[in-house]
């Protein structure tokens, strides 16, 4: 049972006013009483129509084109842990503010017409949680005031670093003649800086704002901000800051527990804290979904950390023809997670934890679930078993009843926990990524993976990664079967970081046993590389690779 506490909304007046005693399959939002281009909060309105569909059987909910308005003063409050969020001391409050909630629901769409979600405030945009075949199609999600600021060096010279800000970006000049980064009922409490240069292209981690926050300032005009800065060389004129809050303390979208989600023809122009976050949940596909700024905002941020984020889902996970750009982490990442076995209370009992600070408290694990033990230091697969029983002892330790016996190879605090069964084959397919700092895809499972007639382009850190580890994020899992074809990597891993490598292999083992590498059967064949000199491939702890008819470009000019 997935641990969601529900918060009562009190005082909601119901909002829609057209009921048909017998509800077609497809329905129109404005004869439910939602309307577009009122500038009035939607909400609550679009709550009970939602709960119409629901309990009338609904298979269709058609918007029309326009801007619906989210506030989260009227939002579904759900008491929910999320995978590689916050810790306890960063968020110890883990109710997410849900604008748009689908829960409990079966073969459902939300159809859009091209219409406009825009959210307010910090809010979880949209949740989808233990329901089946649910589609979202055909339209935009977007924030009046995006979390994440940007502004344009405008000058530097002479103790002077000029600002202009980007009119989506608020801010205010405080009682010290500093600049806070404000929105609407917040403040950026913990800055994040990534510093793009449009000149190359690239985007990279700087401490410009930590700086800049720190100095005197004084308006010009407004949107042009003046820093008294004793050192300006290291300013560009051109580049843009563009800085986040740390602390990820809501989701952009959240697909949690469900079954055969669907997310089509959507533009994501900007998602707040973490992006779409899909949680134990079975065959999920993205197709022709772009995530970038708004055209004509002149933004170039659309997301806070990652943009696609899978971690422990099953089926089969397909991201098809979709485009990444403007993320400050990584655009896709698919993982599962390492629970540590603290103690083996009986022969067929362990105790296990939740290790990283912020992955903890979620549901990993249901009876019937295989799982394997494995070593923290090796990452070498020990023994496998099914699980039988599970208790919740609190937020970070589970109790697992085994089918069989604990094997008497396992080392309390040496050896950790994976869940098999939640782990999903990945096709990538017709993809773009660029404009991030960091990777462009992660991957850690043991099914079939293809990564397949996709760009990566200036990617800061590798373009792929392969990684896994026990001992950091605790992310797992080992591949077996990978195939990555026809792609084009552009200039990618300037920023450092993975043995500056295109595609990079790289487990975090402790202990490397060459007879038993942590990676196997990867295939890299007929990609294209333009680097500026660093290695196309980087591989540790990997057996059984096959490299066949790729093409390496070199130029020491990249830019």
């Amino acid at each position: 049972m997935t641990l969601i506490r529900r918060t009562l909304i009190q005082g909601l007046v119901p909002a829609f006013f057209f009921i048909v005693s017998c509800c077609p399959d497809e329905v129109y939002i404005r004869d439910l009483g939602v309307i577009p281009d009122t500038g009035q909060d939607v909400t609550a309105s679009f709550r009970n129509a939602l709960e119409h569909c629901r309990d009338e059987g609904v298979k269709v909910l058609k918007l029309e084109q326009g801007v619906y308005d989210f506030w989260p003063e009227h939002a579904s409050d759900r008491d929910i842990f999320v995978s590689n969020t916050s810790s306890e001391t960063e968020c110890p409050s883990k109710v997410k503010h849900i604008g748009l909630l689908i829960e409990d629901m079966r073969n459902f769409t939300i159809d859009g017409d091209g219409a406009t979600l825009i959210f307010h405030g910090k809010q979880s945009m949209i949740a989808i949680i233990h329901s089946k075949d649910i589609t979202l199609r055909n339209f935009h999600i977007d924030c009046l005031r995006p979390c994440g600021s940007e502004m344009i060096i405008d000058r530097a010279e002479a103790g002077e670093v000029v600002l202009r800000f980007n009119p989506d970006s608020w801010y205010e000049i405080n009682e010290n003649g500093q600049v806070d980064l404000v929105g609407e009922g917040w403040k950026t409490e913990h800055p994040h800086c990534v510093e793009y240069d449009p000149e190359q292209d690239r985007m990279y981690h700087t401490r410009h704002w930590d700086i800049l926050q720190e100095c005197q300032a004084r308006e010009l005009e407004h949107g042009l901000v003046s820093f008294a800065v004793e050192e300006t060389d290291s300013y560009k004129v051109g580049n843009i800051i563009t800085v986040r809050d740390r602390y990820r303390d809501e989701v952009g979208i959240l697909n949690l527990e469900n079954e055969g989600v669907i997310i089509e023809d959507v533009g994501i122009h900007y998602l707040h804290a973490i992006g779409v976050v899909s949680q134990f949940s079975k065959d999920v596909t993205m197709r022709r979904v772009c995530c970038e700024p708004r055209e004509g905002s002149g933004r170039i941020l659309a997301s806070s950390a990652d943009f696609f984020h899978f971690s422990g889902c099953a089926g089969k996970v397909r991201i098809i023809d979709c485009r990444f750009s403007g993320a400050q982490d990584d655009p896709v990442n698919i993982h599962g997670t390492y629970l540590r076995v603290e103690d083996i209370p009986a022969n067929d009992k362990v105790r296990v934890r939740f290790m990283h600070h912020q992955t903890y408290g979620m549901q990993a694990f249901w009876p019937g679930d295989s799982v394997s033990f494995v070593s923290s230091a090796s990452l070498a697969t020990k023994a496998k078993t099914a699980v039988k029983c599970v208790e919740r002892l609190n937020d970070y330790e589970v109790l697992l009843t085994l089918e069989d016996a604990v094997p008497a190879s396992i080392i309390p605090i040496e050896d950790v926990v994976e869940n098999l069964t939640w782990t999903p084959e990945v096709e990538i397919r017709g993809c773009r990524f660029t404009r991030t700092s960091t990777r462009g895809t992660l991957v850690s499972t043991p099914r079939k993976v293809v990564i397949e007639n996709n760009d990566y382009i200036r990617t800061g850190m590798s373009a792929i990664l392969i990684s896994g580890d026990a001992n950091g994020w605790y992310e797992s899992g080992a591949v077996k079967d990978v195939i990555i074809r026809n792609n084009r990597f552009i200039d990618c891993a300037r920023n450092g970081g993975h043995h500056d490598a295109v595609i990079s292999i790289d487990p975090t083992n402790r202990l490397n046993d060459p007879d038993c590498p942590v990676h196997s059967g990867i295939r890299i064949i007929g990609n294209v590389f333009e680097t500026w000199g660093n290695d196309p491939v980087y591989a540790y702890s990997a057996g059984d690779i096959l490299m066949e008819g790729n093409v390496v470009h070199i130029s020491h000019n990249a830019s």
